[in-house]
């Protein structure tokens, strides 16, 4: 997946050390009831749609670019479904803190397609049949953000989140 120009830049200074940025992700259902999922092209697993924030951007605004630029898919934004630090090391070795933003939103318009290369096939999937290589960190995200008796969720103080080791890209 290509760097932004922001992200370079860092990268330029920083090297392989640790940054932090901000992230998006989407629990994406239609009307079926259907969860929408990206198969990534960095590490083959399938994931939520997600990306990491522009600078000067708002993270709701974030979210929808991030849908459609990766699946060609229109959402709404429905709830914010929580919030998360989760660690991230690249497979050329970059270490990320992504302080991730995630978001239910409904699809208004748009077919699931591969648009761009970050992805190698996107899909609808019921979800009680959800791809086995999804992350724990995938599975608290979807159940956070469909469970409408939650608040946001944040990890209280000194507490963990679910399955907060570093992945390739997740």
């Amino acid at each position: 997946m290509p760097a932004s120009p922001y992200v370079k830049n860092l990268r330029a200074k920083a090297g392989q050390d640790l940054i932090m940025f901000p992230t998006v992700s989407a629990v994406v259902l239609n009307d079926r009831g259907e969860l929408l999922l990206g198969q990534r092209s960095d590490n083959h697993r399938w994931s939520l749609i997600a990306g990491m924030m522009d600078p000067g951007e708002q993270p709701a605004e974030a979210v929808v670019r991030e849908v459609l630029e990766e699946t060609g898919v229109h959402v709404k934004v429905e709830r914010l479904a929580g919030v998360a630090l989760h660690p991230v090391v690249y497979g050329n070795g970059d270490r990320c803190d992504m302080v991730n933003t995630w978001y239910r939103c409904r699809a208004v318009s748009g077919q699931a397609r591969v648009n761009d290369t970050e992805s190698l096939a996107v899909d609808w999937f019921a979800l009680d049949a959800l791809p086995a290589d999804l992350t724990p960190f995938a599975h608290h995200r979807i159940r956070t953000a469909l469970d409408d008796s939650l608040p946001a969720w944040f990890a209280q103080p000194g507490e963990p989140l679910p399955g907060n080791q570093p992945v390739a890209g997740s």
